[in-house]
């Protein structure tokens, strides 16, 4: 989404690189708490956090659903609105066509994307080498954890799953910009992005934020280290939670974010205004409105309750 992220995003808590897209520790490891869960152990909190899980008494259960139909109906109207003036927008802003990237006079086995950012053969073949890695310690490691974790609740789910590796144009065309801003090597510029691998967790609006708190435990739990938590659920122009971790015998990175289901569809409604912000220049007027698009979607996602107290967090800062 548009102006909340920066574009060199790996350089930022919420790893905005993908939009919307780091946590320290180790197993086990104390994750951040509330005011109330500083009062004790925050082991202990998180313990109850995870293992506790009401039971609703029928009545409440049924004003709950009554209350997520309620919300579900309202939001697809918004949603519906959104639609149109992004349909509006268009035919003030049609698209541009796209220019063919590739040169006649450019180098075999070279790279070029938008924007002339390039890559030499020989700089091309090393990120080519270094995203084959990813995907293999996707496949090995990561993603039979994430679907360990993922079978201990079955209230909520992975979703997008099949897009959980970043396009390597995407991953090119940041490894340029860490090479050209940064001075990075192409190996270094690689493990920088951070989504290069990246999940999704959906949740109940009611069950959001004890979920939440329950999936950051489990990620310790399989050894992950937590980086960085950005929490955007006070935010004008997205709405969620985006985390990211280290696989520590790779030192591999890789997102998490934490979504309703309304928060996410939020989330791919606005990704094409994002877009245009950030591969266009656009002028004031257009950025403007497009910013307000956003905004416009962000205010009707409903915050999960106790979503707003789960703290952000970076590495090496408390």
């Amino acid at each position: 989404m548009g102006a909340d992220l920066p574009d060199e995003a790996n350089e930022s808590p919420d790893g905005n690189a993908d939009r919307r897209d780091e946590q320290g520790g180790g197993r086990r490891a104390a994750r951040p708490g509330n005011t109330e869960a500083e009062t004790r152990a925050r082991q202990d909190c998180y313990d109850d956090l995870r293992t506790t899980v009401p039971a609703q008494e029928p009545t409440t259960a049924r004003r709950i659903s009554a209350e997520e139909q309620a919300t579900a109906k309202k939001w697809g109207r918004e949603a519906e609105e959104f639609r149109w003036m992004w349909t509006e927008y268009k035919r003030r802003w049609p698209p541009e066509e796209r220019a063919e990237v590739k040169r006649p006079d450019d180098e075999p086995g070279s790279w070029r994307g938008e924007g002339n950012r390039t890559l030499k053969p020989e700089a091309n073949g090393r990120v080519e080498a270094a995203c084959d890695q990813i995907a293999d310690r996707e496949r090995e490691k990561i993603s039979p954890a994430m679907r360990a974790i993922e079978s201990q609740d079955p209230d909520r789910h992975l979703i997008g799953f099949k897009h959980r590796l970043k396009e390597r144009d995407r991953i090119k065309d940041k490894v340029c910009r860490g090479i050209k801003n940064f001075g990075r090597t192409p190996e270094q510029a690689v493990s920088r992005v951070p989504d290069a691998i990246r999940y999704t967790f959906e949740y109940r609006e009611a069950r959001y934020t004890q979920g939440v708190w329950a999936d950051i435990g489990r990620l310790k739990d399989e050894g992950f280290q937590p980086h960085s938590l950005w929490n955007a659920w006070s935010k004008d122009q997205y709405k969620g939670i985006n985390s990211q971790w280290i696989e520590p015998e790779t030192g591999q990175r890789f997102e998490v974010q934490f979504h309703t289901r309304i928060s996410f569809e939020a989330k791919q409604l606005t990704h094409p205004a994002y877009e245009r912000l950030r591969t266009r220049q656009p002028d004031k007027f257009e950025q403007m409105v497009l910013e307000a698009l956003q905004k416009k979607v962000s205010a009707e996602v409903p915050v999960p309750p106790g979503a707003l107290e789960i703290p952000d967090h970076r590495r090496g800062v408390r």
